[in-house]
C-alpha cells in the first residue's frame, strides 16, 4: 500500500482538488444566477405567461436551445477567442470558466423552466384573483412553490459541471481530470489515475448529498 501511495504527488493532486471545487462551484454560482433569470423570463413571457411576449420568448428560446445543443468540449475550442481575451490564457482553471458558465447557465434555465411550469395553476389563478401583483406571484408563489425542483435541478447541474471540469482538464484547465490524463493515463501510472477518479466521486457524492439534505428540509416545512 505504502508503496502505491509513493507514486503519487499528493501536493498536485491537493492543488487538482482545488482546482476543480473552485472550477464546479464558481461556475456553479454564475450559471445559477444567469440560468434562473433567463427560466424566469422564458417562463413570463411565453403566451400564457405573466408577461406574454412572443418575440423575446423564441428568441431566448433559440439560444437556450443552441447553446445546449452544442458539446462542451467544442464550445471549448470555440469560446478559445473569447477566454483568451476574458481571462489572458487559455490554459489553468480560470480559462475553463466562460465555458463552463455558458454551457450550463442555458441547461440550468430550461430547468427553471419546467419547474416553474410544474407550479399548479389554480395556485396561480388563486393568487391573481386575491388581488396579487405579477411581481408578487412570481416572488411569493412560483419561486416558493418551484424550489424543490430548483433546487434538485441545480444539484444535478453540479454533478454534471464536475464531469465538464475532468474533460476542460483533459485539454489544460488544470483540476483532477487533467491530473489523472496528464500523470496517470499518459505516464501509465493507474494509481494517480484512480485515486484522481476516486477523488471526483467524493465531489459528486457530496454535491447530491447537500442537494438531497437540502430538498428534504424545504418539503418537511
Amino acid at each position: 500500500m505504502n508503496e502505491l501511495l509513493s507514486q503519487i504527488d499528493w501536493d498536485a493532486m491537493i492543488i487538482s482538488i482545488q482546482e476543480t471545487l473552485f472550477m464546479t462551484f464558481f461556475s456553479l454560482l454564475v450559471a445559477v444566477i444567469l440560468g434562473f433569470g433567463l427560466g424566469i423570463i422564458l417562463y413570463v413571457t411565453k403566451d400564457d405567461g405573466l408577461f406574454p411576449n412572443k418575440i423575446i420568448n423564441r428568441i431566448l428560446d433559440f439560444i437556450v436551445n443552441l447553446l445546449r445543443a452544442v458539446p462542451f468540449i467544442i464550445l471549448i475550442f470555440i469560446l478559445l477567442p473569447v477566454t483568451t481575451f476574458l481571462v489572458g490564457t487559455m490554459l489553468g482553471a480560470k480559462a475553463a470558466l466562460p465555458a463552463l458558465i455558458i454551457s450550463s447557465a442555458p441547461f440550468y434555465a430550461r430547468m427553471c423552466m419546467i419547474a416553474l411550469s410544474e407550479v399548479d395553476k389554480g395556485t396561480i389563478e388563486a393568487s391573481k384573483a386575491m388581488g396579487a401583483s405579477n411581481m408578487q406571484i412570481i416572488t411569493k408563489v412560483l419561486i416558493p412553490e418551484a424550489k424543490p425542483a430548483l433546487i434538485s435541478s441545480m444539484t444535478v447541474m453540479g454533478i454534471s459541471l464536475v464531469g465538464y471540469t475532468a474533460v476542460a482538464g483533459c485539454i489544460g484547465a488544470g483540476g483532477l481530470g487533467n491530473l489523472a490524463y496528464m500523470y496517470g493515463f499518459a505516464r501509465q501510472n493507474m494509481t494517480v489515475m484512480y485515486t484522481a477518479t476516486f477523488f471526483v466521486l467524493i465531489i459528486v457524492f457530496v454535491i447530491q448529498g447537500i442537494g438531497d439534505y437540502i430538498v428534504k428540509r424545504i418539503d418537511k416545512r
